[in-house]
């Protein structure tokens, strides 16, 4: 599976961006999609995942009820919309896919998200 993250950019305090991360290569409804972050001289984080279907989501408890994690099975794609950001939601964004729960095993390269104060 190839993954291509993208929608990152500068945004204000308190605005919004909506990642998007086409995937291709294998059948995309086989696999669980997740977006994790990373900023640097720190451990990557998770931030959502979604199952195969799209009916369960899951969010780091410092993004719920600011982000949410959606896909389109159809356009092979996934996305995470980001609400109310905040500086310290500054990172390199990528996404992920796997088959198992908890575990990835495909990475996009990365979108970098900055959120000026």
């Amino acid at each position: 599976v190839q993954l291509q993250a993208y929608g990152g950019g500068l945004v204000q305090s308190g605005g919004s961006l909506r990642l998007s991360c086409a995937a291709s290569g294998r059948t995309f409804n086989n696999y669980r999609m997740g977006w994790f972050r990373q900023i640097p001289e720190k451990e990557r984080e998770f931030v959502a995942a979604i199952s195969r279907n799209g009916a369960n989501t899951y969010y780091a408890d410092f993004v719920k009820g600011r982000f949410t994690i959606s896909r389109d099975n159809a356009k092979n794609t996934v996305y995470l919309h980001m609400n109310s950001l905040i500086s310290e939601d500054t990172a390199v964004y990528y996404c992920a896919s796997g088959t198992q729960v908890g575990s990835y095993d495909y990475w996009g390269q990365g979108t970098q998200v900055t959120v000026s104060s």
